[in-house]
């Protein structure tokens, strides 16, 4: 008669199995994906460059949101409107010259700026198992720390960059609020590089605070920007 605990271990052993065999479909589909992906972006900036063109390294693109306050019956995610994309630095700056600044945009406006086939929603497949960098600013300052978060994410300057899905810019009665939103929340190495990151980037002062809060506990409390989870 085999001994408890080694049968115990044997069929522990026999369920991480069949979850591996039942797991790697899912794996090499989304292995599959993600090198398609990968050749789409290289034959795209081949092509840019035989036109004389300077390809960024990921296609982005920009997204606008305007919700009347008090409407409780609009959608956020029929609300969001998606203005250009770009994937050279030549269409980058004809698209940032013509863009408003923070001081001319009525509250509550958000500025979203994503990579190509992400979209600025909690529960997109690229965004839900992730969560956002906070940090709140004075509408005096806040133009130009949008401006370089913009050009951060543009140029691919960020720490754990691949983990990055987007940046956002919410235009508020009182405030400004810039987010950097990732794909991991419970990656915390990821997480707290990409907050040093974007603090030495930014040369934020250290009067400002940072907070990060999940997508997941967003979704929970249907806000974005209360009850963060974490601060540094």
């Amino acid at each position: 008669m085999e001994p408890p605990m080694e049968k115990k271990e044997a069929e522990q052993e026999e369920q991480l199995a069949h979850a591996r065999k039942e797991d790697a479909p899912a794996a090499v589909a989304t292995t599959a994906e993600e090198d398609g992906a990968d050749s789409e972006e290289n034959e795209r900036r081949n092509r840019e460059l035989k036109a004389g063109l300077h390809p960024l390294r990921r296609k982005l693109v920009l997204w606008y949101t305007r919700r009347t306050p008090g409407a409780r019956s609009q959608s956020y995610e029929d609300n969001i409107k998606k203005i250009i994309d770009f994937s050279t630095v030549e269409s980058f700056w004809v698209c940032y010259c013509h863009l408003a600044r923070p001081s001319s945009l009525p509250s509550p406006t958000d500025l979203h700026l994503f990579k190509d086939g992400i979209r600025p929603l909690w529960e997109d497949p690229a965004n839900q198992n992730g969560g956002k960098w906070i940090i709140r600013f004075k509408k005096a300052v806040s133009a130009r720390f949008w401006e370089d978060l913009v050009l951060m994410l543009v140029g691919d300057q960020l720490d754990y960059s691949d983990d990055v899905c987007g940046v956002v810019l919410s235009v508020r009665f009182n405030e400004d609020i810039l987010s950097v939103w990732n794909r991991n929340a419970s990656d915390h190495q990821a997480v707290m590089t990409l907050r040093d990151s974007i603090k030495r980037h930014l040369k934020l002062p250290h009067s400002y605070l940072m907070e990060y809060k999940p997508h997941d506990a967003s979704r929970r409390d249907n806000s974005s920007y209360r009850n963060t989870w974490l601060r540094g």
